[in-house]
């Protein structure tokens, strides 16, 4: 009865898709703690800070590369739209990443003069570098993401993760500081490009069509939105401690919040992005939905939970072993930020929930409602340090995201007559 019932379970596509993806993030995971350590034992707090604002203007940037809604609608389109489709968003993804790269470069200057530190500008012009590589298999990634084959993307994670710890470990022993943390990155991407490009038939289109643009973008608009401000949101501590704190508060709070909140926050994206395919299937069947919804969310808390509570009762005891005394400060402000990962199964899986049946506005409006709450928050605990910058950060992931959450499940699941679902793949 207990073989047959795991053998079930292990037979479902869901959870297929995040045993691949939960793995490359384990061994993600398993590669950066050699990294971490070596960062922690070569790295001061000033560098660590550094590091923050550098790769805060790249994950804004990301956003719309890759969460701006066109992959999305890949996954999401109608068979017989895909092909055009897919032309189209060949097309905006060079104009947007192009773009982007610009930006990027021109950004640099005005917060190396916010920040007061020149040295910064040329990485983030460097690491600008990655989003010309983007275009060339960001819609075969969707596909590959539509077609379910999620252990395509766990490969290019696994190899590239390797190779970014790798070259990270070796560039920061021989003392090039913050640049040990940007050149990987830039010089990994490739191995995207070669992996999809092989596991996927599609080709660009030879001739400049956006015969759909505007489908793409009356989707996307709205989940652009809510990526922005979630970006807006796991950034804007730093921003806010950068500014008031300095960089060495600034470089405490991010070891902590990159060692405390890395490795669930991790698992619960890979969870997220194996969740959406998996409802977009059944989004025109409720009761088929409901069932996925609930079981896929019992999973992913029945993994995270206990790996958030073990981490954050351990932190105390592994934090000096591990990366050395100079990091004991940072322990309550980790523990905190630990703790506060809590509610993402939650509220990940509520607001894909929500994408998956057309209601993306419900998730734009709750989010800039919540991330002024959330600035208001911050700004207010930074005039008495970073520990109640981070206890700000666990009480409004805790409260205000669980409440939302609870309410958006039931208003999706109260009445199938209430609610007009999406059938877009049938």
């Amino acid at each position: 009865m207990l073989i047959n019932k795991l053998k079930q379970k292990l037979s479902n596509q869901f959870i297929r898709n995040v045993g691949w993806l939960g793995g490359a993030e384990l061994a993600n995971r398993i590669f950066r703690l050699g990294t971490t350590f070596t960062l922690a034992r070569t790295f001061s707090p000033h560098d660590y800070g550094l590091v923050a604002i550098i790769m805060t203007a790249n994950e804004f940037a990301k956003v719309f590369a890759l969460r701006s809604g066109i992959g999305p609608k890949i996954i999401q389109a109608n068979p017989k739209d895909l092909p055009a489709i897919c032309d189209t968003s060949y097309w905006l993804n060079w104009v947007l990443c192009g773009s982007l790269f610009v930006i990027q470069c021109i950004v640099a200057f005005p917060m190396a003069w916010f920040y007061k530190d020149q040295q910064i500008i040329l990485p983030i012009c460097f690491s600008a570098l990655f989003y010309l590589m983007l275009p060339m298999f960001l819609v075969q990634s969707a596909l590959i993401e539509r077609e379910n084959r999620l252990k395509i993307a766990a490969l290019c994670n696994v190899i590239q993760s390797l190779l970014v710890n790798i070259l990270t470990i070796a560039l920061a022993v021989v003392g090039l500081g913050m640049w040990a943390v940007v050149v990987p990155i830039v010089l990994t991407t490739p191995v995207w490009i070669v992996i999809i490009l092989k596991n996927h038939s599609w080709r660009p289109p030879k001739s400049f069509k956006l015969d759909k643009w505007r489908e793409i973008i009356d989707f996307g608009k709205d989940i652009l939105g809510v990526e922005l401000l979630a970006r807006l949101r796991s950034n804007i501590d730093y921003l806010i401690i950068g500014r008031f704190l300095g960089l060495d508060a600034l470089g405490i709070y991010y070891f902590a919040f990159n060692a405390g909140l890395g490795i669930s926050q991790n698992v619960v994206n890979a969870c997220t992005a194996a969740l959406f395919p998996h409802l977009c299937e059944v989004s025109g069947n409720f009761e088929r939905l409901k069932e996925r919804y609930f079981s896929s969310l019992k999973s992913t808390a029945t993994i995270v939970v206990p790996l958030i509570l073990l981490q954050s009762s351990l932190a105390p005891f592994y934090v000096p072993i591990v990366f050395g005394q100079k990091w004991v400060s940072a322990v309550p402000i980790l523990i905190l930020i630990c703790l506060s990962a809590l509610s993402l199964p939650l509220y990940n899986t509520a607001s894909q929930l929500l994408n998956a049946v057309g209601k993306t506005q419900i998730n734009l409006y709750y989010s800039l409602i919540y991330t002024e709450l959330f600035a208001v928050a911050l700004l207010i605990a930074v005039k008495f340090g970073i520990l109640w910058v981070a206890a700000s950060v666990l009480i409004c992931q805790l409260v205000v995201n669980s409440i939302f959450s609870v309410w958006a499940i039931r208003n999706i699941f109260r009445k199938s007559s209430n609610l007009s679902l999406t059938n877009i793949k049938s």
